[in-house]
């Protein structure tokens, strides 16, 4: 707080000279404590147990047919474009192509400041209502995907898994997967059979490499669903809600007949969509941490 009291003095300092030119340099330096307070404001926001780890995000097709992994595959993208703006190292670990369009899912690694602070803001079901590019009457068809964040906490955590209760498929790279796409039969996809939790890698260089892989995604997604469970009891306990957990429908995209997007949760609403869908997606992340913060608040 030091430079931020430092700024304010030296703002009242200049004000005291009352010439056109000092109170120019005043109003910057002013600008300057107000610009420093929106970042620590910000920064406030990620208070998070898991704000700080990198994140794996799984994007999958849902209702709707092949708009619906069409509709995958355009948020997929989106992601990308606003991880990458941002300055984000985001790595494919998986992608599952559609019969016609779009993937059926595809996985993301995503490294950097606040990595799964900022991803969780997307987890849940996405729905998209737009004239169907695959319809010949073109007509208005609404389109699911879902998505699916967990943090990547490696090591961290213990996480039993017996080897009798995983199936381990190898299966050759496609789409997006990595430089020996479609050359190899690498790519390992792995499912835990007492919870149906899949988890798979193609982007490696070996199977060896890939099951490795794999096999650290499955045990954060298997750590994120005790975490669930955990909370599921505690709010039964509380007599809580949990009707806004997770799987829920989160966020609206809207083509025709007028154009938005609307955050189911915060309220937010967007008139360009197409801005959004290019990847200017911080008011979207802004919004839902401060409504986050604000749950978190009026818990407890």
């Amino acid at each position: 707080m030091g430079d931020l009291e430092q700024g304010v003095s030296d703002a009242e300092v200049l004000l005291e000279f009352g010439d056109d030119d000092s109170k120019a340099e005043a109003h910057r330096e002013m600008a300057g404590v107000a610009d420093q307070l929106s970042k620590l404001e910000l920064e406030s926001l990620f208070f998070g147990e898991y704000d700080d780890y990198p994140a794996i995000v799984t994007v999958y097709a849902g209702a709707g047919g092949v708009d619906a992994q069409d509709w995958a595959e355009m948020l997929l993208r989106t992601y990308e474009r606003y991880l990458t703006n941002e300055g984000f190292k985001v790595t494919v670990e998986e992608w599952s192509e559609g019969e016609e369009a779009g993937i059926k899912s595809a996985t993301i690694s995503v490294e950097g400041d606040h990595a799964h602070g900022v991803m969780e803001a997307e987890r849940g079901t996405h729905r998209l209502v737009r004239i169907s590019p695959f319809d010949s009457n073109a007509r208005r068809h609404t389109a699911f995907a879902g998505v699916d964040v967990v943090p990547d906490i490696g090591d961290e955590v213990e996480i039993e898994i017996k080897d009798d209760d995983l199936r381990i498929d190898t299966y050759r790279s496609q789409g997006a997967g990595g430089q020996h796409v479609n050359t190899t039969d690498s790519a390992v996809r792995i499912t835990h059979i007492p919870t149906g939790i899949v988890a798979s890698c193609q982007n490696e260089r070996s199977q060896l490499q890939n099951k490795a892989r794999a096999m650290a995604q499955l045990k954060a997604k298997l750590a994120e669903r005790a975490r669930h469970e955990q909370a599921a009891e505690l709010a039964e306990i509380r007599g809580e809600s949990t009707g806004a957990a997770w799987g829920s429908q989160i966020r609206s995209y809207v083509l025709q007949p007028y154009q938005m997007v609307k955050d189911l949760r915060t309220g937010l609403e967007i008139g360009n969509i197409g801005a959004v869908l290019d990847g200017d997606m911080g008011d979207l992340t802004e919004s839902y941490l401060r409504w986050r913060r604000a749950e978190h608040e009026q818990a407890g």
